[in-house]
């Protein structure tokens, strides 16, 4: 079973910098695309950025220049680097893993706040 704990969240000003962990365990399935999503109340989950096992990034516009994804597959993590943080970028930021081949598997991780306010 794979579990993905999320790490990093907090508070932080307007224009700094924030960066997110995942930590997958278990046994990753191959050809699994690993992901960003966010989340404010009130509002649908949106894609932030993903990335497959063999390294194809997919940003969502408005994190195209200022977010990063990276994965390492050695060490089954995910990671999110935020630069230039606005203060709509307020949101539950969860992690997700999801294998469309089959054996399917879908897999979110429990979602960690980020705050950006002065």
């Amino acid at each position: 079973q794979v579990k993905l704990v999320e790490s990093g969240g907090g508070l932080v000003q307007p224009g700094g910098s924030l960066r997110l962990s995942c930590a997958a365990s278990g046994t990753i399935p191959g050809a699994a695309v690993m992901g960003w999503f966010r989340q404010v109340p009130g509002k649908q989950r949106e894609l932030v950025a993903t990335v497959t096992s063999g390294g194809t990034t997919y940003y969502a516009d408005y994190a195209e220049d200022r977010f990063t994804v990276s994965r390492n597959n050695a060490k089954n993590t995910l990671d999110l680097q935020m630069n230039d943080l606005k203060s709509e970028d307020t949101a539950v930021y969860y992690c997700k893993l999801q294998r469309k081949m089959t054996p399917t598997m879908t897999v979110w991780g429990q979602g960690i706040q980020v705050t950006v306010s002065s």
